[in-house]
């Protein structure tokens, strides 16, 4: 699974991916992230050469945060992901994936607003649509 997270908006693209290479990882970049912004990750060699402006943490020698270089905005996602799969669903099918990711998505985007205000939002974006099941159409 990759996410971005775009700090300060608090914005999320997240999405299953069976096999993290900088190929795939390209595509979901050029795709999602503003040519101008400034990726911060940890030292995984697949980053390297993405974008124009790269800031990277050494985990692996005990390095998580310098001056604003982190990847504790992403890993706050991933963290209440991991809750929900492991304290609402314990299973999640690939086939619906990115469903979850959708889902845990819009909660992170919106932790922050009221209850009725999620609401409202909730049901603004599914204005026009008929919410149907449909058996994923292949997995991952």
């Amino acid at each position: 699974m990759v996410a971005l997270v775009e700090r300060g908006t608090g914005r999320v693209r997240a999405m299953p991916m069976q096999r993290v290479t900088r190929d795939n990882l390209w595509k979901v970049v050029s795709e999602n992230m503003d040519t101008k912004a400034t990726m911060m990750t940890d030292e995984s060699n697949v980053y390297p050469g993405l974008v124009a402006k790269h800031e990277t943490v050494k985990h692996r020698v005990g390095e998580y945060v310098r001056g604003n270089a982190h990847t504790n905005t992403v890993e706050g996602f991933f963290g209440l992901l991991k809750k929900g799969i492991d304290g609402v669903y314990h299973h999640v099918s690939r086939g619906h994936l990115q469903r979850y990711c959708d889902e845990f998505a819009f909660r992170y985007e919106n932790r922050k607003t009221t209850d009725g205000e999620r609401a409202a939002k909730l049901v603004a974006c599914a204005g026009g649509k008929r919410l149907t099941y449909k058996q994923p159409a292949s997995a991952i």
